[in-house]
């Protein structure tokens, strides 16, 4: 057994998937430090037996990985960049993973940002599914993009934190699965939440059916993961609608540049968008069953 010591990690936003994947790198043996800008997430992070602190550059100066997890490419922009920011301050030859949903155009730029500083620094685009349940078993997907062999240093960490872990291509090829990922889960929870609210006006037994279904061709990861949320109208966020909404404005961006048509995911998408406008976007993506619910009217 090597006797090297394991690579420090630095960790950037500590939010529903950001907490329990650090802390399971903590449990791996990883000395982890983290910030975020919320005092209860890093008190959390404390407690678990991480070290906290108080700014991004205090966070990366001593880290061997630096691990980003955060909503959007505007808070990846914001920590990454800047005189505050992980670029000016990560120790030389760090490897930055972003683990967060961001467009493939904004991976891109972020990889050729940290080759321009000339200070070895290496980026990986990470985004994950599996949702909060997945981060918390630390049974995640990981879809990987950038170099062969910064994936290959990498994957200690990230076989920590996903059971299913896969370079994809190079730097945005990570985002551009997770795009597509978001696409077929939207659909998905449509597609389920058509059939409760069928199956229930029917009057047939919701729970009972649900179960049949999930072992037959028509059962999925979505529905083992939400059955739940549609039995017992529990919308409490796993994976929050304001975000699959951000997710379904990168992957119909993202088909168009390509030229991909999205017919039926350029509907879930408005449908996604209408959950939000109708004050959704909170409650878990499951909540789309809510949509649906308004367009059939009251139970008869």
């Amino acid at each position: 057994m090597s006797n090297t010591p394991l690579p420090s990690v630095a960790w950037i936003g500590l939010g529903i998937m950001g907490s329990p994947m650090s802390e399971n790198l903590i449990k791996a043996g990883y000395r982890v430090t983290g910030f975020t800008l919320e005092p209860d997430k890093l008190d959390r992070l404390a407690a678990a037996g991480g070290t906290a602190a108080a700014s991004v550059a205090e966070a990366v100066r001593d880290a061997d990985v630096v691990i980003t997890m955060v909503p959007a490419s505007l808070q990846v922009e914001a920590v990454a960049y800047g005189e505050d920011g992980i670029l000016a301050h990560a120790r030389d030859g760090a490897l930055l993973i972003d683990m967060s949903s961001i467009t493939p155009r904004t991976s891109v730029e972020l990889a050729e940002a940290a080759a321009a500083a000339g200070r070895g620094l290496r980026v990986l685009d990470a985004p994950v599914s599996g949702g909060e349940a997945g981060a918390v078993e630390g049974v995640l997907s990981i879809m990987v993009g950038g170099d062969r062999a910064d994936f290959d240093a990498a994957r200690p960490v990230l076989d920590a934190l996903g059971t299913t872990v896969v370079h994809c291509g190079p730097h945005g090829a990570g985002q551009t699965v997770k795009a597509a990922n978001q696409l077929i889960v939207a659909v998905n929870i449509q597609a389920c939440a058509e059939a409760v609210v069928f199956l229930e006006k029917s009057g047939v037994d919701l729970g009972a059916a649900l179960e049949v279904l999930n072992g037959g061709l028509a059962g999925s990861a979505v529905l083992t993961r939400k059955k739940h949320n549609f039995l017992g109208r529990d919308f409490a966020p796993g994976f929050r609608i304001d975000l699959h909404h951000k997710d379904m404005g990168i992957v119909t961006d993202a088909a168009r540049a390509v030229g991909a048509a999205l017919p039926v995911g350029g509907v879930v998408a408005t449908l996604v968008g209408a959950a939000r406008a109708q004050g959704d976007g909170g409650l878990d993506h499951s909540a789309l069953l809510r949509g649906v619910e308004r367009l059939s009217g009251p139970a008869s």
